[in-house]
């Protein structure tokens, strides 16, 4: 049964949720002004979220010390991609639709840095040793050419709490637990701890 709440057009979201401010609609920048800028060198987080041909979406984070992130221009960002799980989802995603989302944060900043644009991928040696990184360089780097830059204000940090570390509840996933479940044995604590000591000895050898 269709849901007859259902929004299907453009006027009918709009009648819901309104228009945006004069104000609002102005932040969007075709570029990365100063405060962009600044933004970026500071922040050591990022979220880039990617689509494949057929528009199926993947979200990855990509983190390092802050300013990890090279602006090459006002409009050229310089993203190191480095060893990791080898499903490589964004990268090849970019390979098949070159339009990205990217959301940029420091911690205990309640706004958020938000910027969309198209993508390619390089292995040009000068830009994977500029985002080198303890004593390695990059292995790829991904070139986002800016469309669109504009912060984000602070409403969702403040619902969420977010920063504020009297909210927290500590949670460790167990990529142990998670393979022994799948492989019917959850209750298998040598296979566990095996795969939660091995996943702790890559973080150390191969960020």
């Amino acid at each position: 049964m269709a849901d007859p709440h259902r929004i299907e057009n453009l006027a009918q979201l709009r009648e819901r949720m309104g228009e945006p401010s004069p104000v609002t609609a102005a932040k969007v920048e075709g570029k990365l002004d100063h405060f962009a800028r600044d933004f970026i060198a500071r922040s050591p987080f990022l979220v880039l979220s990617t689509a494949d041909a057929e528009g199926r979406m993947d979200a990855s984070p990509k983190g390092d010390a802050e300013g990890f992130v090279a602006v090459a221009d006002d409009r050229t960002l310089l993203i190191p991609d480095r060893k990791g799980n080898k499903l490589l989802m964004g990268l090849e995603n970019i390979l098949a639709n070159p339009q990205v989302g990217l959301i940029f944060l420091i911690p205990s900043c309640e706004e958020t840095l938000r910027v969309n644009g198209r993508a390619e991928i390089t292995t040009d040696p000068e830009v994977l040793s500029l985002l080198a990184a303890r004593g390695q360089n990059a292995l790829v780097a991904i070139r986002v050419t800016v469309d669109e830059a504009f912060f984000h204000c602070a409403k969702a940090f403040r619902r969420s709490a977010l920063w504020k570390p009297e909210t927290w509840k500590p949670h460790k996933v167990s990529f142990g637990e998670i393979f022994a479940r799948k492989i019917d044995r959850a209750s298998d604590k040598e296979i566990i701890d095996n795969v939660d000591a091995a996943i702790e000895q890559d973080y150390k050898e191969n960020l």
